[in-house]
């Protein structure tokens, strides 16, 4: 195994030679070393009183000193240059840091990274063995948690991801859902809840007849109705949707270039056809010029729906239609709008009848989507009719 010598011992025995008048052979019998590594010194230290920079360990203490400056300043630039990179965060977690390491270790040495992010090289190893395990268990939960995500557009959180999950046949807790997320670097674009300004003006023609009571107890009891715009490349598309308040359902719906009562009119006729032309009805909207037109009103009477609609500018009078426009802007609708109108139909059909109707758990239905709380209902009504 070789020796290692420090600098004071290289330095006195290289003055042996060079001021106090030794051989190179009494030098080394005398200090204990090999003659070449004598005579090595002796060379080294003569070159750097002489101003030369030393070609490998220095042997003075003064070149000691300048070696050990030139690391700190090497080390202080390439701490500087992985800062500028971008990575200047020390707050991210521990994984997020070892895979800043892992992902810069081919230009900086594994030591400088660590000490520039404050983790130590045995927790980096040891991060670096367990990556690269394959967990069966963890493979299957990514693998859930990425399908639920990508059904709802990337839209969905921990919470609603471990809910689709979960009621898939597979049990997953939020917290997993939530670690598997950012494993997998899925972020929910949902938006902060708005606040509105409740109006204290009241409709003098229509009364608001439903009082923000929105548990009806059984389906086609209260139906709400509102008209939003969708972006598509160069122009508004409008929607009115239908919904049940009971299930929280998108009974019928409606798209046109115009938001005029011949829209809300058909997306009401297409929910009445829909479901069977119930009775017993009731349909709520704002007080928006499409649903207080004559025309809507003789089309409510023509199917005996008594008519109902909120106070002046308050849409919490409204609130679940409210709701339900943002969760499709939200989850569904792209941030530069759709390509145009043939793509917005499409995705507005296939968010309402393949995601929103009878996938999307709905906190008002305890986790059911809106077709699993109404099949509840119908299941259990039969059950109770069958005993009577």
């Amino acid at each position: 195994m070789p020796k290692h010598f420090k600098p004071a011992f290289r330095q006195e025995v290289a003055e042996l030679v060079l001021d106090q008048g030794y051989s190179i052979r009494e030098a080394a019998e005398a200090m204990g070393v090999g003659k070449s590594t004598v005579d090595k010194w002796s060379r080294s230290l003569n070159n750097e009183r002489q101003g030369e920079p030393p070609e490998s360990t220095p042997i003075s203490e003064e070149q000691v000193k300048i070696k050990a400056l030139e690391r700190e300043i090497q080390r202080l630039k390439t701490e500087k240059e992985i800062f500028k990179k971008g990575y200047r965060s020390l707050d991210d977690g521990r994984t997020k840091r070892f895979a800043l390491i892992d992902k810069l270790q081919e230009s900086y040495s594994v030591q400088i990274l660590c000490q520039v992010f404050g983790v130590h090289r045995s927790s980096y190893q040891y991060w670096k063995k367990a990556s690269t395990r394959i967990r069966p268990e963890e493979l299957r939960v990514d693998a859930e948690v990425k399908e639920a995500f990508e059904l709802s557009g990337g839209s969905a959180g921990a919470r609603t991801v471990a809910t689709v999950v979960t009621k898939g046949g597979y049990d997953l807790s939020r917290y997993k859902a939530s670690k598997a997320m950012k494993r997998l670097e899925l972020e929910s674009c949902q938006l902060p809840k708005h606040k509105y300004k409740p109006a204290k003006k009241s409709h003098k023609k229509i009364k608001n007849h439903l009082r923000r009571e929105f548990s009806p107890v059984r389906p086609n009891q209260v139906w709400c109705g509102d008209v939003t715009y969708l972006w598509i490349g160069d122009r508004w598309l409008y929607l009115a949707t239908v919904l049940d308040l009971y299930g929280r359902k998108i009974v019928g719906y409606a798209l046109s270039f115009s938001p005029d009562c011949e829209l809300t009119k058909q997306a009401l006729a297409n929910a009445f056809e829909l479901r069977g032309r119930p009775s017993g009805l009731m349909f709520h909207s704002d007080q928006g010029c499409h649903y207080t037109s004559l025309e809507f009103s003789q089309l409510l009477l023509s199917y005996k729906i008594k008519q109902s609609m909120s106070r002046r500018g308050n849409c919490w009078d409204n609130a679940p239609m409210e709701r339900f426009f943002r969760s499709l802007k939200v989850e569904n609708l792209p941030k530069v709008g759709y390509k145009n109108e043939a793509v917005a139909c499409e995705s507005v059909r296939n968010y309402i009848f393949k995601y929103y109707n009878s996938v999307r758990p709905h906190s008002h239905n305890l986790g059911m989507s809106p077709n699993e709380k109404e099949a509840y209902y119908w299941e259990t009504s039969n059950r109770l009719a069958k005993k009577g």
